[in-house]
């Protein structure tokens, strides 16, 4: 099969942060009514790996699938188009996907009619896009996270040549506004506020694969938050790489605290926002967050390692003793507050005495939750061409003490709820017993409890009884 390339990715020309407006456009419609005419009735299949941003370009997708008459399938063996969105913030995440195309390569042998494509941050790497096109003659088209709008085009090309379609333009984007959307969920949604990322840690491919830091108008944001409410939503959660740098790119005199103060006035239920940069997080946010009763006390600040050094190495502009001021300032001014960390061990050359920086940070902060990972090197990035003395063995040994300390933590707060009363929205049956319902606090604790399902989707009164570390056993309140 002959391949047509559109665009190729350049990781040299996604690292420009060229100084600019930022750039709105509406979404296209090039070849829609064509691509209507092919795939009306026809059945679409999308798997999604990754983050809320990958969640969030699924439903755009799924928006625009099923404009043009298209309905979704949960086997992959019964559709006409197959969608693989891709994260590539750890290696983990890549070999599933690769593992996945693997296992549906078989179908495109059978079907030789099939769209099989991959999208997302994965492509958007030149090695990686190199070695999936290379072991992976049966993928038909590749596409990037900034391509998404151009998807009947993208599909109209694919299914009318013979050629292998790849559109991956590395750029630091712009804000398509207009996009029909297909939600995940019917009371929990995801909006998002700002795109990409201007901050460049060292071991981050983020900022190469989505962009530059580029926020949605105010009004824009304000809108889509409104309708969702008036749909009957129960949640929100502001969505974005850095989502406390909004407004920054834009000449309309507001920033992140004062979309948090709006969106909290229109009346929704909950109110979350992720992710949180630490060097970004003001004063006024605090205070607003402390202010609204709405506004989820649970936040997600990611610290990455308790040493200087190290943070420095990383790129993460704060030291030790800021981070410790901020989260100090935030529970003082925000009671009941819950923080959630990212934590990378075993960067290259930590020491000993750097990591046990990490572990003591860890005992002062006391997280309720946190995500933890052995350093996964990312071709392309600063961190990745640095030379590393540190074994495997011994990142992942330090990695299980880290996970102790924080356990610790983590045990000893899900134990103080027991006995309480807590609000639970109600998502649905558990995934590991379907007899019993579960949900999520407002400081983001999984709760199963029994109850009826015409509870899903409402925020309902649960006494916690017991505990399980990451999870809680509740009953449904009668008080």
């Amino acid at each position: 099969m002959k391949t047509k390339i559109i665009n190729a990715p350049d990781l040299h020309k996604a690292a420009s942060r060229q100084k600019g407006e930022t750039l709105f456009k509406s979404a296209s419609i090039l070849h829609k009514q064509e691509s209507q005419s092919l795939l009306n009735g026809k059945k679409y299949y999308i798997r999604t790996y990754g983050c809320q941003a990958n969640v969030r370009d699924e439903e755009t997708m799924r928006g625009l699938l099923e404009d043009i008459g298209m309905w979704q399938i949960d086997k992959p063996e019964e559709a006409d188009v197959i969608i693989i969105n891709t994260c590539a913030v750890r290696e983990n995440a890549e070999d599933k996907v690769y593992g996945e195309v693997g296992n549906l390569k078989i179908l495109r042998k059978k079907n030789k009619k099939l769209v099989l494509a991959i999208c997302g941050c994965m492509v958007e790497q030149p090695e990686i896009l190199e070695r999936l096109m290379k072991t992976f003659p049966e993928i038909n088209l590749f596409f990037g996270t900034h391509e998404i709008d151009q998807l009947y085009d993208l599909l109209y090309q694919t299914l009318t040549s013979e050629e292998r379609i790849v559109s991956i333009e590395s750029k630091a984007g712009e804000v398509i506004e207009g996009l029909p959307s297909a939600r995940n969920n019917h009371y929990k949604a995801y909006v998002d506020i700002i795109y990409g990322c201007n901050k460049f840690c060292t071991y981050c491919i983020v900022p190469y694969t989505r962009g530059k830091e580029r926020s949605r108008h105010f009004s824009d944001i304000i809108k889509e938050c409104q309708n969702l409410i008036d749909m009957g939503y129960q949640e929100i959660t502001l969505l974005g790489q850095n989502v406390n740098a909004y407004g920054k790119d834009l000449d309309e005199g507001k920033d992140f605290a004062d979309l948090l103060e709006a969106v909290a006035k229109l009346g929704i239920p909950r109110l979350r926002f992720t992710t949180s940069h630490p060097w970004d997080f003001s004063s006024k946010m605090i205070d607003i967050i402390a202010k609204y009763p709405n506004i989820c006390k649970f936040i997600h600040l990611p610290v990455q390692s308790g040493n200087d050094e190290i943070l420095k190495i990383m790129g993460r502009r704060y030291t030790r003793e800021q981070y410790l001021n901020l989260v100090k300032e935030m529970r003082a001014k925000i009671p009941g507050l819950s923080l959630s960390t990212d934590i990378i061990v075993g960067f290259p050359n930590e020491t000993e005495e750097q990591f046990n920086d990490t572990v003591s940070l860890v005992d002062i902060v006391k997280y309720e939750a946190a995500y933890t990972f052995i350093y996964s090197p990312r071709k392309g990035t600063p961190a990745a061409r640095m030379e590393d003395n540190v074994s495997y063995d011994e990142k992942v040994r330090r990695f299980k003490i880290l996970v102790q300390h924080l356990e610790k933590n983590i045990e000893k707060h899900s134990e103080s709820l027991v006995g309480k009363v807590v609000d639970i929205l109600v998502d649905g049956p558990s995934k590991t017993d379907p007899n019993m319902l579960s949900g999520y606090t407002d400081e983001n604790k999984l709760v199963h409890f029994p109850g009826d399902s015409s509870l899903i989707g409402t925020i309902t009164k649960v006494k916690i009884i017991s505990s399980h570390t990451y999870s809680m056993m509740g009953e449904l309140y009668r008080g």
